[in-house]
C-alpha cells in the first residue's frame, strides 16, 4: 500500500484546495493535497492580482484566521495600493499586483513546510461513498485512498471545456486537461450541477507595447501589507497602466460576435454580470465609446502582461486585429490569446454553512464548484471548509461565521440561502454589516478564534494583544490630554478647520473631519508625547481614528446585528414540517423545504421567505 488512511483529503490545489490543506493540516487533521500537475500549485489562473474591493477584506480574514494568501500575497507583490481611499473606511480595500510565478512558488514553499500535509500527483475520478458517508477517493492511476473527509475544490476543471472562436478542447485551463467522473457520479446520487462559463483575456509581450501613450497607475507611496505577521513590506514597486479601446476596436470586434461561443449561445454556461467579456461589454453599453483596460505586469523579471478588461472567446485573428487598434498597442505581439473556459458547478444551496454536502456527510465542496469566482471568494471558502473537515473527524463543533463577523461569513451565507445563477463575486454592498467588518479590524473580530480552536497561533495572539492595549492606551492618552487654542492653530488653519476657543481635549479634535492621527502626532506636542508612540504603527493609528470618528456609527450598526442576531438562537429542526404549513406562502414552502435552514435567521435571508411567513413559523414553534 502506498497510501495510508488519512483524516482529510483536499482535491485540487488552487486556491481553496491549498487553504483547505493547510488549514485541515494545521489543526492537527493527517492531510493528503492531490493535485492532477504539481508543477502550478498555488497557480493565478487569471489576473496577477489578490485583493481589491471587497476582496482585500477577505484577504484580511483569512490571514487573521491562520491561513496563508496573505503571506503569500505580500511576499510575491509587486505593487500595493488601497483602493477607495476618497471614500469611508468601510470602503476602503487592500490590493496587491503580483508575481505569477513567485506567488506560485511561496504557496508551494508554504505547503511543503507544513506539517502532516502530504502531496500526491494524480486525478481524482471518483469519490468512495458508503451509507451515506464519503469516505475516500480513487484516482485514475486506480488507487482508492481512504479518508474520513474529502474536501472538493476542482476550480473550473469539471468537465472543462475550453473555447476560442469556434475551435473547442477539453481543459480546465490552458495547457491543463479537465477532470471527468465526479459530476456524473453525484448527479447519480441526486446532486444538482449546472455550468457555468469564464473568459479570460489576452497575455501579451511587453516589450511591443507603446507605454508613453498610456496612462500609469502607480502603487500607493506608503505601501501596506495583507498579514498581521511581519511580512516584508514593499520598498520598490512596478507600475501597471491603463488604455482604452475606441469605436474602431469596437466595430472590429462586432465582426466576430457570431464566432464568439461566449456571446453567440453556443456556451449555455452562466457567465458572470461583474467581470463580463469584451463582446459582453460592448454589446450590454452599446452607448459607450470607449472601454478601460487595465495592463498588469505579470511579475518582476518576465516581460508578459495580462491585458485585464480585454476577456473573450473570439478568434485569435480578430483579437489580434482588434487590439492593435488600441492606442500603444499598434504593434502587440501575442503570447497567448484569451480563450473561454466551461464547467460544471454544484447549486450551493446544497450544503450546510459548514460547506459539508446535505446529501454525503464528510465531503465538503469549496470555491468554484460552489458557484463562485475570483481567488479570494474560493480561498475563503477553502480555509472554512478545512477546518470544519478536520473537526467533523474529530466530532467538534463546526466553526461558522456570522455576516456581523466577517465577510467569508456573508459569503457563505450567501452561497447557502440563496444560492447563485451567476458566477457570484463579493461586494462591500453584499455586506449590511460593513462598517463593522473594515480591512483595519479582520485580526480583532477573527484571531481570538481561530487561536481558540488551534489554528493562528499563540504568537499572533500576543501580537493582537500588544495591538489592542497600545490603542487603548493612546485613546485614554487622547481623551485625558489638552490642546490649546495657539498648540493648535497652525493645524487648523492648514486644514481649514474652524479656531478653537479655548482648551479642548486630543480627542475632541480628531473627531473633526480631515484631522487625522498623524496630523495630531505631527502638530500637537502633548499628543506626541505619548509614552508607547514607538509602538503605536500606521495600522493602529488608522485604526483608532477610525473608531472614533465612526463611533456612533459603529455603536448603531452593532445594536442592529445584535438584535437580528437573536434570530440565530431559534433552532429549526431538520424535519420541520413546512409542506404541512398551509399559512406560508407557495415559493416559501418550496424554498424552506429545499434549502432546509437550521435557524430563522437563515430563512429570514432566503430569497422568496417574507416576513410574513417568519411570523407563522415562529406561530408554530410557540413564540
Amino acid at each position: 500500500m502506498i497510501h495510508q488512511e488519512y483524516d482529510v483529503i483536499v482535491v485540487g490545489a488552487g486556491h481553496a484546495g491549498n487553504e483547505a490543506a493547510a488549514a485541515a493540516a494545521n489543526l492537527g487533521a493527517q492531510t493528503l493535497l492531490i493535485t492532477m500537475n504539481m508543477g502550478v500549485i498555488g497557480q493565478m489562473s487569471c489576473n496577477p492580482a489578490m485583493g481589491g474591493i471587497a476582496k482585500g477584506q477577505i484577504v484580511r480574514e483569512i490571514d487573521a484566521m491562520g491561513g496563508y494568501s496573505g503571506i503569500v500575497s505580500d511576499h510575491s507583490a509587486i505593487q500595493f495600493r488601497m483602493l477607495n481611499r476618497s471614500k469611508g473606511p468601510a470602503m476602503w480595500s487592500p490590493r496587491t499586483q503580483n508575481d505569477r510565478m513567485r506567488f506560485a512558488e511561496k504557496w508551494r514553499m508554504m505547503l511543503e513546510e507544513t506539517a502532516k500535509l502530504d502531496f500526491w500527483q494524480d486525478a481524482v475520478s471518483g469519490l468512495v461513498i458508503e451509507n451515506g458517508r464519503c469516505c475516500g477517493v480513487t484516482t485514475q492511476l486506480g488507487t482508492t485512498i481512504n479518508a474520513k473527509s474529502v474536501v472538493v475544490t476542482a476550480g473550473t476543471f469539471l468537465n472543462g471545456l475550453m473555447h476560442i472562436g469556434e475551435k473547442q478542447f477539453g481543459g480546465g485551463r490552458a495547457g491543463e486537461r479537465s477532470a471527468t467522473g465526479i459530476t456524473e457520479q453525484l448527479v447519480s446520487l441526486g446532486f444538482t450541477a449546472d455550468r457555468m462559463k469564464t473568459g479570460t483575456p489576452p497575455r501579451v509581450d511587453g516589450r511591443s507595447i507603446n507605454y508613453s501613450v498610456l496612462e500609469e497607475q502607480l502603487g500607493d507611496p506608503d505601501p501596506r501589507r495583507f498579514s498581521y505577521t511581519k511580512t516584508p513590506l514593499l520598498t520598490e514597486q512596478k507600475s501597471c497602466h491603463i488604455a482604452h479601446t475606441n469605436l474602431d476596436v469596437h466595430d472590429l470586434l462586432r465582426e466576430g460576435f457570431d464566432r464568439s461561443p461566449m456571446f453567440n449561445g453556443r456556451i449555455k454556461g452562466l457567465g458572470p454580470r461583474y467581470c463580463p467579456s469584451i463582446e459582453d461589454k460592448i454589446e450590454r453599453f452599446h452607448t459607450k465609446d470607449s472601454h478601460q483596460l487595465f495592463i498588469e505586469p505579470e511579475g518582476w523579471n518576465t516581460v508578459e502582461v495580462y491585458v485585464n478588461g480585454f476577456s473573450t472567446s473570439l478568434p485569435e485573428d480578430i483579437q489580434v486585429r482588434s487590439l492593435r487598434l488600441v492606442p500603444g498597442f499598434e504593434n502587440v505581439k501575442f503570447f497567448r490569446p484569451g480563450y473561454a473556459v466551461e464547467y460544471d458547478f454544484f447549486h450551493p444551496t446544497q450544503l450546510h454553512h459548514t460547506l459539508e454536502t446535505k446529501a454525503v456527510s464528510g465531503l465538503f465542496f469549496a470555491g468554484q464548484i460552489n458557484g463562485t469566482t475570483g481567488y479570494e471568494e474560493a480561498a475563503a471558502q477553502g480555509l472554512m471548509a478545512g477546518i470544519n473537515a478536520a473537526r467533523s473527524t474529530w466530532n467538534k463543533e463546526p466553526v461558522v461565521l456570522k455576516r456581523n463577523e466577517a465577510y467569508i461569513g456573508v459569503l457563505i451565507d450567501d452561497l447557502v440561502t440563496k444560492g447563485t445563477k451567476e458566477p457570484y463575486r463579493m461586494f462591500t454592498s453584499r455586506a449590511e454589516y460593513r462598517i463593522l467588518l473594515r480591512q483595519d479590524n479582520a485580526d480583532q473580530r477573527l484571531t481570538p478564534l481561530s487561536n481558540a480552536i488551534g489554528l493562528a497561533d499563540d504568537e499572533r495572539l500576543r501580537e493582537l494583544e500588544k495591538k489592542k492595549d497600545v490603542m487603548s492606551a493612546f485613546k485614554v492618552h487622547l481623551e485625558k490630554t489638552s490642546v490649546s487654542p495657539s498648540e493648535a492653530q497652525t493645524l487648523l488653519d492648514s486644514r481649514e478647520s474652524a479656531r478653537m476657543q479655548q482648551k479642548q481635549k486630543a480627542i475632541s479634535l480628531l473627531s473633526r473631519p480631515g484631522i487625522s492621527v498623524i496630523d495630531l502626532l505631527k502638530h500637537i506636542k502633548p499628543v506626541k508625547a505619548f509614552p508607547r508612540l514607538d509602538e503605536l504603527h500606521v495600522e493602529a493609528q488608522e485604526a483608532i481614528e477610525v473608531q472614533i470618528k465612526y463611533a456612533g456609527y459603529i455603536e448603531k450598526e452593532q445594536a442592529i446585528a445584535d438584535k437580528l442576531q437573536r434570530l440565530d438562537y431559534v433552532n429549526l429542526p431538520e424535519d420541520f414540517p413546512y409542506q404541512s404549513l398551509e399559512s406560508l406562502s407557495s415559493e416559501a414552502r418550496e424554498k424552506l423545504v429545499e434549502i432546509k435552514p437550521n435557524t430563522l435567521a437563515g430563512a429570514s435571508r432566503i430569497s422568496g421567505v417574507s416576513a410574513s411567513d417568519l411570523a407563522v413559523l415562529l406561530v408554530h414553534l410557540g413564540r
